[in-house]
């Protein structure tokens, strides 16, 4: 087999419990040779000892998964928001049509809701509202 360019071969003392590792693991990961599999893992080590900023050590593979999940995630709550902001919608434009409501009064009530919501934390429920409306 031809010399890589640029690489140098030299003897490596290793214990049989890490070299029996490094037979079971070297396909799984990828290599072609166990000396890719070695090389791999000290390039992680010296990448691990200079690393200026512990999220280097997050392997790209996980980045991109951590990033697509989350993105996955973004996308399921905007899409959430987007129907609960239709059915809002609905049901603010039910209420007034069976509503007499000036401007002044409404004004008043939204500033009072405000209050309110942030007193329970955003977890305003309906009979949260009854209860209020009943004083």
């Amino acid at each position: 087999m031809p010399t890589p360019k640029n690489k140098r071969k030299f003897a490596l003392w290793l214990y049989p419990e890490t070299l029996e590792k490094i037979e079971q693991l070297y396909t799984a990961d990828d290599c072609r040779s166990k000396s890719e599999f070695i090389e791999k893992a000290v390039q992680f080590y010296i990448d691990h000892l200079t690393a200026e900023d512990q999220r280097s050590m997050l392997p790209n593979a996980m980045l991109s998964s951590m990033k697509s999940i989350v993105a996955e995630s973004d996308n399921r709550i905007c899409r959430l928001l987007f129907k609960m902001a239709v059915e809002l919608a609905v049901t603010m434009n039910v209420v007034a049509a069976n509503s007499d409501i000036d401007d002044i009064t409404l004004e008043r009530l939204k500033g009072e809701c405000v209050k309110e919501v942030k007193r329970l934390n955003g977890n305003f429920t309906f009979k949260d509202a009854n209860d209020w409306q009943r004083g």
